[in-house]
């Protein structure tokens, strides 16, 4: 059965898809782009210090600097290329292999989960649930996570809030950027941060 996942789906057609991305990073990189307004975002809403999940980390960008930052990072990433790019270029944070709507990770719950890259709608549709009630149950109690994707990717933002209240969680702020705009009705970028009731 082809899996329904986008990302596995554009390795199977393109072997070389998860090189290009990694290369596309590290350009941009090298270039002085500003790669991390997700994880500043972040970073001001915790304390110093704290425990953060990077789902769908990719080559480690944005959990890079959090760590860097002082945070107690942890990235999750279903593509093995991926993490071994977060390996090799952001040694320090815990980089690991695994499956978002799996997740069952050892230890303290985390004081914050940062989703970005459009990973949600990458999923398979059929987990996507899944995956937000793990987040929940990752999420210390008034731990919040950030997720963010963009309009016109096969998820609608209203789909997307109905499933957040399925799976437990609450949306407390509503971007359309990750520079904090103003979520709007023509928004096509959703960033929302939800927290654990």
């Amino acid at each position: 059965m082809t899996s329904q996942n986008g990302w596995l789906r554009q390795r199977a057609e393109n072997p070389e898809h998860s090189q290009w991305y990694i290369k596309r990073f590290r350009d941009l990189a090298a270039e002085g782009q500003d790669l991390v307004g997700e994880a500043r975002l972040v970073d001001a809403l915790v304390p110093r210090g704290v425990r953060i999940l990077d789902a769908g980390c990719g080559p480690g960008r944005v959990g890079a600097h959090l760590a860097t930052a002082g945070h107690d990072v942890t990235g999750v990433d279903l593509d093995p290329e991926l993490i071994a790019a977060a390996i090799a270029d952001h040694p320090g944070p815990q980089w690991l292999v695994g499956d978002l709507s799996e997740l069952s990770l050892p230890g303290p719950p985390f004081d914050a989960i940062v989703c970005a890259g459009n990973v949600m709608t990458f999923a398979d549709p059929d987990t996507r649930v899944e995956i937000l009630r793990r987040f929940a149950g990752h999420l210390a109690p008034g731990g919040r996570a950030a997720i963010g994707f963009g309009a016109g990717r096969g998820y609608p933002f209203d789909e997307f809030l109905a499933d957040v209240t399925t799976a437990g969680l609450t949306p407390d702020l509503l971007l359309s950027t990750w520079d904090l705009r103003p979520f709007t009705p023509d928004a096509d970028f959703l960033v929302a941060i939800l927290r654990h009731p």
